[in-house]
């Protein structure tokens, strides 16, 4: 076997068994976000909701595998795996604090998987409760189909006490057999009555709440799958027991988060969607659904390759050019290699105007050249041989701004150069 591989599941169960004795000498809950999408918007949702009147240990990135999840609960910073002195010195660091009283209350994780029987890997958590947002394609390569991804996704449930579940992104043939919670925009335990959109300011939500109570509130998250993430939040965060008005105090101060459609300044007095951190169709189309609905005088889609969608991706992205309408988009810019081959044709053949691109900041040269006064522009994409946050960076009325991007460290920065050299 690999020794670094060795190395890995040694250093995974040392650390898990630190996770268990911290669960076993302490009383805080834990929250468990799964699903193929919306993981991460979902759990900063949830935790930053709770956040406002409870304790609560999570992190802002994706540490979600094996190796990364148990940190989280320890407010530790992954260290890299071939360094053995860091590993032991966050396993003395860890060892000291389980000698401590725990200082949070609710510990809300993230966990991702990328293939078969990895979901069981944390087992150990025994989540209080675990939140699923979607079954959906994803590393299709390794799953091969959508029953898998939802054998992998749903089982979770398995080894939490009990499950809240988005059934509008979960197909009926895929939904378990066990008791479980559920929310959604019109059926569901939770579900959204009402909503009121103020544009890229956000929008006003009434949520019905599985005891028949009605809570409204004001959220910075846009369009029908930002209200989803909000009701994700409320539907958590009642069912840990706060009461209406502290989940509404909370969601209210919650913002979107860098990658996941979030309103930036544009030059020319533009205004810029960045929802660069991942696609997949699901995702495509939800973005592309608030930026229909935003009043422009002109609109701009800057859309990337869906990177792991297996053998379908070619259908995949033929799917997205037809979405793209050209009633409602100026001009569609695409970035990558299946996004040019599959996705620029069906939307040209739509009726669309359509630009393709190899490099991100070729496209972002092009759309700087395109804009006028108050347009609105979306970017999304995957992450390698994408990265449409290198579009974006060209269009900020604040350089600055560039730092609410993601994936700008020297060592992505680095990465990406590399790339399209």
């Amino acid at each position: 076997m690999n020794p670094k591989k060795i190395g890995k599941d040694l250093i995974c169960r040392l650390l898990e068994r630190q996770v268990k004795q911290l669960r076993h000498k302490n009383g805080f809950r834990v929250v468990a976000v799964a699903g193929s999408v919306g993981k991460t918007s979902t759990k900063l949702a949830i935790a930053k909701t709770l956040g406002h009147s409870r304790k609560v240990i999570y992190q802002d990135g994706n540490y979600n595998d094996r190796l990364t999840v148990p940190l989280v609960l320890f407010g530790q910073a992954e260290p890299n795996i071939l360094n053995p002195l860091a590993w032991a010195k966050i396993l003395r660091a860890n060892a000291k604090m389980l000698k401590q009283p725990y200082p949070y209350e609710i510990a809300v994780l993230e966990l991702g998987v990328d293939g078969m029987g990895q979901m069981q890997d944390f087992a150990y958590l025994h989540p209080e409760l675990a939140v699923v947002t979607a079954v959906a394609p994803e590393h299709m390569e390794y799953f091969g189909n959508l029953q898998n991804v939802a054998n992998e996704e749903l089982a979770v449930l398995s080894f939490s006490h009990e499950g809240l579940l988005n059934i509008d992104d979960i197909a009926k043939e895929y939904l378990p057999e066990v008791e479980y919670l559920s929310y959604g925009m019109r059926a569901g335990d939770y579900t959204v009555a009402s909503r009121s959109d103020k544009q890229l300011a956000g929008q006003t939500v009434t949520f019905s709440l599985a005891n028949g109570e009605k809570l409204e509130a004001n959220t910075a998250f846009l369009g029908e799958q930002g209200a989803k993430v909000a009701l994700a939040a409320v539907a958590a965060s009642h069912k840990l027991g706060l009461s209406t008005q502290e989940i509404k105090e909370g969601l209210e101060k919650v913002k979107p988060f860098a990658g996941r459609m979030q309103v930036l300044q544009g030059i020319q007095n533009t205004q810029i969607i960045d929802d660069t951190y991942n696609a997949s169709p699901l995702a495509v189309k939800a973005a592309l659904d608030v930026l229909y609905a935003t009043e422009a005088p002109k609109r701009i889609a800057i859309l990337g390759s869906m990177n792991e969608m297996g053998e379908g991706s070619s259908e995949m992205h033929r799917e997205i050019g037809e979405y793209c309408d050209p009633a409602k988009l100026d001009l569609v810019v695409t970035i990558g290699k299946q996004a040019g081959e599959f996705l620029a044709p069906a939307a040209l053949k739509k009726g669309c105007t359509v630009k393709t691109f190899v490099s991100p900041y070729e496209a972002g040269e092009f759309v700087k050249n395109q804009l006028q006064d108050s347009a609105v522009v979306l970017a999304k994409g995957s992450q390698n041989g994408v990265f449409a946050e290198e579009a974006i960076k060209q269009l900020l009325a604040n350089p600055e701004d560039a730092t609410k991007l993601v994936r700008q460290s020297d060592s992505w920065l680095r990465a990406k150069v590399k790339q399209f050299k």
